[in-house]
């Protein structure tokens, strides 16, 4: 479970670093939060 939590705050990072992405980053975010929580 921890690996998963870290690839996705690494994933979270990537999105947050590339400007290009930044419309789609609200919609990345969100995804990452459900699956965070769940």
């Amino acid at each position: 479970a921890a690996s998963i939590a870290a690839m996705i705050l690494t994933t979270e990072a990537l999105i947050t670093d590339i400007p290009e992405k930044e419309p789609a980053m609200p919609a990345g975010g969100g995804g990452g939060m459900d699956m965070g929580g769940f």
